[in-house]
């Protein structure tokens, strides 16, 4: 699983997800991207799992390039402890996207099988995702 391997702080206050992604919202290094048109968070596991699919539909081959990095810890209490008693402990990590973002980008391979591959991808995220193609300079 992606994770930071050093934080000045243990723990992060949540902050707001608002308006477009200024950056990271063009298909830089390959030739077919996953775009996020919605706001949210996305988990290091399921970072991973639509790494797999990727890579799995296409067969080990092509390059693979995940834009997105989960750097925003998240904390919970354990289950029936009463409120209070101050924040919980970090349980996970997440990477906050908003519209604009592109989160993979893959190269390498033909369109149509790229078009599957980041399909398959889209279905083990929990935001809306479109498909986009470079456009040629």
């Amino acid at each position: 699983m992606l994770a930071p391997k050093r934080l000045k702080f243990r723990k992060r206050q949540k902050g707001r997800l608002k308006g477009n992604a200024q950056t990271g919202n063009l298909v830089s290094f390959g030739e077919v991207g996953l775009k996020c048109l919605e706001h949210g968070k996305i988990t290091a596991q399921q970072i991973e799992a639509a790494r797999i699919a990727i890579t799995r539909h296409v067969k080990r081959g092509g390059k693979v390039w995940i834009r997105i990095f989960p750097d925003h810890p998240i904390t919970a209490k354990p289950a029936e402890v009463r409120q209070g008693k101050g924040k919980g402990a970090p349980v996970g990590w997440v990477a906050p996207v908003q519209p604009g973002r592109i989160m993979y980008e893959l190269a390498g391979v033909d369109i149509e099988v790229a078009k599957v591959a980041l399909t398959r991808a889209a279905h083990k995220l929990p935001v809306k995702t479109a498909i986009v193609v470079r456009e040629a300079i």
